[in-house]
């Protein structure tokens, strides 16, 4: 399997032109011509990622969930506030630091745009954590949440499973680890953070945590979009270096991703939460997995998971009144879509 190499910063001899581009080891100057746009779905993503700005400072009621917090939740809603709050800041803080890197070997101007943007959320995302938990949780336990790793072993474990993959690449960037860590991204932003969400939407379900919830909605509406653009790079992948794309790898994967997802899920939330227990855990992860793969245009792994269990979810609005799955539906329709005509500003 051949080496990659980064992209150089600038390449005098390089060829830029839409019949030369690929979505990977092309070779183009460096120069971001956005007026030459071969993959349109990443010109639709920008428009939608932009309108999509937001900041943590402007959700507010984080003082009511403080109290709340303390009075209305059980112990064992506590306990799985903040684990899920570790593991969520731990994807987030992943995801910032490494994106530039697997960005460097992108030879797509309007495709390394949209990549930079979804740092520049990640670590928006690492920020409003931080929001939640300096205002939320005792300032005694925050160092705790964030270090829960070093005494959970079912954590740490999950945390070393993605982070060797990206550092495999780091170490030895040959085609077959470049091609793992694109899937690697698919599976964190598609599955690893969803039963997460599921959790807080719970909670608001429920008429507690309510500015939390918000958060987490214009997270979830960020990572959305973030599963959007690494389906269409895998999909590009195997458009144009179907020698690299691999199936096999794909599934093997994301069977192991929702092997992870079930044991930590079921470990931090166990039955023990109104509304979320063993079975719903499997059955939401498993449903969920067949519908990323789906999205791959990639048979189930789980043909016996054909509903979503948490039926509340649907009735949950997003932070732009609109139902969630409905989004979710708008934004993968763009990974279908060939054609957006228009400039680059709204």
């Amino acid at each position: 399997m051949s080496t990659m190499h980064a992209n150089k910063i600038f390449n005098p001899a390089g060829d830029d032109t839409i019949a030369s581009r690929t979505i990977i080891k092309g070779d183009t100057t460096g120069l971001f011509n956005l007026n030459a746009v071969k993959y349109q779905w990443a010109k639709s993503l920008y428009q939608v990622m932009i309108g999509n700005f937001w900041v943590p400072e402007k959700v507010s009621g984080l003082k009511d969930d403080a109290r709340m917090f303390q009075s209305d939740l059980s112990p064992e809603e506590q306990k799985a506030y903040k684990g899920i709050l570790s593991f969520l800041t731990f994807l987030d803080s992943i995801q910032t630091v490494n994106l530039p890197h697997f960005n460097d070997y992108i030879t797509s101007p309007e495709v390394n745009l949209i990549l930079s943007i979804q740092a520049y959320q990640e670590a928006i995302h690492s920020q409003s954590y931080a929001t939640i938990l300096e205002t939320v949780v005792d300032s005694k336990e925050r160092e705790e949440i964030y270090y829960f790793w070093r005494t959970d072993k079912i954590l740490l474990e999950r945390n070393k499973y993605i982070g060797q993959i990206y550092q495999d690449f780091l170490d030895t960037p040959t085609d077959a680890n470049f091609f793992r860590g694109i899937v690697a991204n698919y599976l964190l932003e598609s599955l690893y953070f969803y039963n997460g969400f599921a959790f807080f939407d719970t909670l608001v379900d429920q008429s507690k945590m309510q500015a939390t919830g918000r958060m987490i909605a214009y997270i979830r509406r960020d990572e959305l979009t973030h599963v959007t653009i690494f389906a269409n790079i895998i999909r590009e992948i195997k458009n144009e270096f179907p020698d690299i794309y691999d199936e096999k790898v794909i599934r093997s994967m994301m069977r192991t991703a929702v092997k992870q997802e079930i044991e930590w899920s079921t470990h931090i939330l166990g039955d023990r939460i109104p509304g979320i227990n063993g079975e719903t855990t499997r059955a939401y992860t498993q449903w969920l997995a067949n519908q990323r793969l789906e999205m791959l245009n990639i048979a189930p792994l789980y043909p016996d998971a054909i509903d979503n269990p948490y039926k509340h979810l649907d009735r949950l609005q997003d932070t732009n009144s609109d139902k969630g799955n409905f989004f979710e539906t708008t934004v993968v329709n763009y990974t279908q879509s060939s054609s957006m005509n228009g400039s680059w500003d709204f």
